[in-house]
């Protein structure tokens, strides 16, 4: 009896490290270290200013996705890197009105890093996600929350994580650091005064029917 209670105790160390290890693949430390150099912020100069988002790299060779509406009529757009370099975009491909999905594509001298779609039919209410933009410009933000609700009849996920102007084009992520959504929009009756917990994103899967593998 003694020599079973020694295995199953030596068992739980032995599998401990592993479940650590997993633990800290899933924390929101490491998904934004990994994520954070794929996401830009992306600006496009509009004859009365700026419209400001954010985009992410989903080919290594420089194809940006990203919100529609952010492009607007916009004459140049600029993607600013994680690391501070910009480049002038062109848009590939555009899909506006309840989609408002857009494909950038810059010129790069190297290989960039990139997130993955993820797969938004697997999706449930109460999962925890990620979402990194740049709302109101401050640059790489990581805010953290669970899907509130699937409006299924519209396509879009709703969320309570932090979203704000400056975040549309951005990801919405799942714990593996998947791409589930694109943040889209806020219900924001008081005019932008406040975010009061109700985010819209685009789901990923609708996204991938649109690029009909162009990347």
């Amino acid at each position: 009896m003694l020599k079973k209670y020694l295995l199953i105790i030596l068992s739980f160390f032995v599998t401990l490290p592993t479940f650590a290890l997993d633990l800290k693949y899933h924390s929101p430390a490491y998904i934004y270290k990994k994520i954070n150099p794929a996401i830009v912020a992306v600006d496009s100069q509009l004859d009365d200013g700026i419209s400001c988002g954010t985009g992410c790299i989903i080919d290594k060779n420089g194809t940006i996705l990203t919100s529609a509406h952010i492009l607007e009529d916009g004459k140049d757009i600029i993607v600013t890197m994680s690391n501070g370099e910009d480049y002038k975009a062109k848009v590939i491909k555009r899909l506006g009105e309840n989609k408002d999905i857009a494909l950038l594509k810059i010129s790069v001298p190297y290989y960039l890093k990139t997130v993955k779609l993820g797969d938004s039919s697997k999706i449930k209410v109460g999962e925890s996600v990620l979402a990194i933009g740049n709302p109101f410009g401050f640059k790489g933000t990581l805010t953290q929350g669970i899907i509130s609700r699937i409006d299924y009849a519209k396509n879009r996920i709703q969320t309570d994580a932090a979203i704000n102007p400056g975040s549309s084009g951005g990801p919405l992520l799942n714990t593996h650091g998947e791409i589930i959504g694109i943040n889209q929009a806020i219900y924001n009756p008081d005019n932008n005064i406040s975010n009061i917990g109700i985010g819209f994103a685009t789901p990923v899967n609708l996204i991938k029917e649109y690029l009909n593998f162009e990347i």
